[in-house]
């Protein structure tokens, strides 16, 4: 069946339902998890004054991120590891979010993605966007939506 699953996480509270659910998943179907952060870029500068970012502000743009990404994906490693789960995690600054968890997938051999949603409904969609919608209408793999 499944044997390699893709599980985009962003720290929020919704991201650790992700966490135990793909783990009791892949520990019920013998699968492995792949762990993936995407971080955005950093937003372009707001003002006149400042065209863009200086060397120092992407770099502490840098160093925050992957340490965010880090912390969450060694979470994420410590749940999978204490159900006996294989897990390889990784993370990448992506200018789109959604591609970058469809790339993700396919590049990294998954067959299914696990995602959570907020549930917004239709304005809040329309004001915030949703990744999961969008991983949906762009992905060819199925997708298990939580919310």
């Amino acid at each position: 069946m499944y044997r390699r699953i893709l599980v985009p996480v962003d720290g929020s509270d919704l991201s650790e339902r992700a966490i135990q659910a793909s783990v009791e998943l892949a520990r019920q179907l013998g699968a492995a998890i792949t762990g993936f952060v995407a971080e955005p870029l950093p937003p372009t500068p707001l003002g006149a004054q400042q065209a863009s970012w200086s060397d120092d502000d992407l770099r502490e743009h840098d160093a925050m991120t992957t340490a965010h990404a880090k912390e969450l994906l060694a979470h994420f490693e410590a749940c999978a590891r204490a159900a006996g789960v294989p897990f390889e995690g990784y993370h990448d600054q992506v200018p789109r979010v959604d591609r970058a968890i469809i790339e993700a997938a396919e590049s990294r051999g998954c067959d299914l993605i696990v995602m959570v949603t907020h549930g917004r409904g239709a304005f809040g969609e329309f004001l915030f966007g949703s990744q999961t919608k969008a991983v949906l209408a762009g992905s060819k793999l199925p997708l298990l939506v939580l919310h």
